[in-house]
């Protein structure tokens, strides 16, 4: 005989993966529709491969990318990638799509950052 917590918990443990499933679906669809949208592009030749901007980025600035957005912006294909830079502090670049040039970089620097440019 199952104690009444066996009983119990069974129920709640399938309440809750069908909860996380139910959360997810709508991201996937989503994540479907950007990947469609980025390979179309891709095919008109609207954007360059994102392991050519991934190259170009990684070259000019130096840390690792943890997160990278494809976006529309006025007609123009932009990408915007987030660096986690050597040193720990944070950037944004936004990189024409179309020929992976660097549009801007803004950061986030360190406090270690900051107190050496004061101490200078």
């Amino acid at each position: 005989m199952r104690s009444f917590a066996a009983r119990l918990l069974a129920p709640l443990l399938s309440m809750a993966v069908l909860c996380s499933a139910a959360v997810s679906m709508p991201a996937r669809a989503s994540d479907a529709h950007d990947h469609d949208r980025a390979r179309r592009a891709l095919e008109a030749g609207e954007v360059i491969p994102l392991r050519d901007i991934i190259e170009r980025v990684e070259q000019s600035h130096p840390g690792q990318i943890i997160e990278i957005e494809l976006e529309r912006d006025d007609g123009r294909w932009l990408y915007e990638l987030k660096l986690l830079r050597d040193d720990g502090s944070m950037a944004r670049l936004l990189v024409d799509a179309k020929d992976g040039s660097v549009l801007s970089v803004r950061g986030r620097r360190t406090g270690d950052e900051r107190s050496k440019e004061e101490r200078h």
